[in-house]
């Protein structure tokens, strides 16, 4: 029903976008914008706003936009309790959760506030949960409170834990009908969005037509696997589960790599979603690289169990048995992989096994929900998450940005790793990013 009632805008924005034009030799632009994920929209949003004097062009691989990791995620608003305080992530994360609310009110896009508890179901967990509660305070999160366990069954009935933090502040949204959102914002101020434009290709024009000057001005080629070709003065990638790759085009190192994780969700049978309310969190336990699984309701209505976090066979490998040679290949002889599997098995083959289990799967779920029982769920959907790893085997958690040598990467800024929550910063990561093309370039 939600969908349908922005069905009529969205539709106007998809028949807006463009294929790859005929004669796209003759196409020229100031910044072409590579990456139609939720980062690559905000961004390009945010560039035309400030620019509305420079001509852009936005392309994307797929057919539609915003269909990989912005289309296959929880759909939660986080409200920035995790992260190092002061840190750049918990700054945006802040920032970009107030600017998401504000975008969706103004938009009419639908959202809830439906909060978060994160549950401490064991002793021990306690002084982590105390020390994240003096984390959130640090981060400015809105109304963070801790409560003990009546607390918890007074905003979670069937939630069974000894202390909790309760963040009201968090909500949900369908963060890809905010990304379509926001490339029609684009669109209506003069851009030019591009589908079934796969870039393999960005180098300095040789020499200009004759009699021409459009070299000079547009020196850049930006080409597609199809030997499509167009022209601009400057690029910026934006490239998700493929950054690492086109970063390689204009001489960037091969580092930090992306390493594709998919997670696979349950899902509550409707019958049983009277058992949560909001979000019902764990608390994160540093001996492991991911959050665990967590209870997320949906704004269709659904209850999300999950994720588990299992190496993908295929960069955009949604299915079990989904399986690309190259990426596979590229991933387990990556070194920096292996040291992250050598220092993690016992997590790993725990995720693993829960993944095909789905039993083992629920028996954790129950330490917060014990009413919940195998016959209350079905298996879900899945994502991939684009996780950059440097060569030690650690998670790249901060932003990096690269530009690569010569001619070209004085003229192309390549956005490596955004990290989560990139859809809750997504409109405070495009101001940065704006920034940062402003300053290299000298708009």
């Amino acid at each position: 029903f939600i969908a349908l009632m922005f069905c009529g805008t969205f539709k106007t924005f998809c028949l807006a976008v463009a294929k790859v034009p005929q004669n796209v030799l003759t196409c020229t632009y100031d910044i072409a914008v590579v990456g139609a994920g939720i980062v690559g929209l905000a961004t390009a949003r945010e560039l035309i706003l400030r620019h509305p004097s420079l001509t852009f062009v936005l392309l994307e691989k797929e057919k539609e936009l915003s269909l990989h990791q912005s289309g296959h995620n929880s759909g939660v608003i986080h409200s920035g309790i995790y992260y190092t305080p002061g840190s750049l992530k918990a700054r945006l994360c802040v920032r970009g959760a107030t600017l998401a609310y504000e975008y969706c009110e103004k938009k009419g896009l639908p959202y809830k506030r439906c909060g978060k508890l994160i549950v401490a179901v064991e002793q021990e967990e306690i002084p982590r949960l105390k020390a994240l509660y003096e984390r959130g305070m640090k981060n400015n999160v809105r109304d963070l409170t801790i409560v003990d366990g009546k607390g918890i069954r007074d905003r979670e009935p069937y939630c069974r834990g000894i202390m909790a933090l309760d963040s009201p502040y968090t909500g949900i949204v369908d963060w890809r009908m905010v990304a379509l959102s926001y490339g029609t914002d684009f669109k209506e101020a003069g851009g030019t969005v591009v589908t079934e434009y796969e870039v393999n290709d960005i180098s300095m024009i040789k020499e200009s037509p004759s009699g021409s000057t459009e070299g000079m001005k547009y020196p850049l080629a930006v080409r597609d696997n199809k030997g499509n070709e167009l022209r601009c003065r400057y690029v910026l990638t934006c490239g998700g589960l493929y950054s690492d790759r086109l970063s390689q085009i204009s001489g960037c190192s091969r580092e930090p790599r992306i390493v594709p994780f998919r997670g696979d969700y349950l899902v509550l049978k409707p019958e049983k979603n009277y058992l949560v309310k909001g979000n019902i969190y764990p608390v994160p336990d540093p001996r492991f690289p991911f959050l665990g699984v967590h209870f997320t309701p949906r704004m269709d209505g659904s209850i999300w169990l999950g994720p588990n976090a299992v190496l993908a066979f295929k960069r955009e490998g949604y299915k079990v048995y989904d399986f690309s040679a190259q990426d596979f290949a590229d991933a387990l002889l990556f070194r920096g992989l292996q040291k992250l599997i050598m220092r993690n098995i016992t997590f790993g083959v725990g995720e693993m096994y829960r993944g095909l289990f789905i039993g083992a799967q629920v028996k954790n779920l129950q330490k917060y929900i014990p009413e919940l029982s195998l016959s209350d769920v079905i298996r879900g959907p899945t994502g991939v998450r684009a996780q950059a790893l440097d060569r030690d085997g650690n998670l790249v958690d901060d932003f990096v940005f690269d530009g690569g040598v010569g001619d070209v990467g004085s003229r192309v800024l390549h956005v490596r790793n955004a990290p989560s929550p990139a859809a809750t910063s997504s409109l405070a990561i495009a101001e940065m990013i704006a920034d940062e093309v402003e300053n290299r370039f000298t708009l």
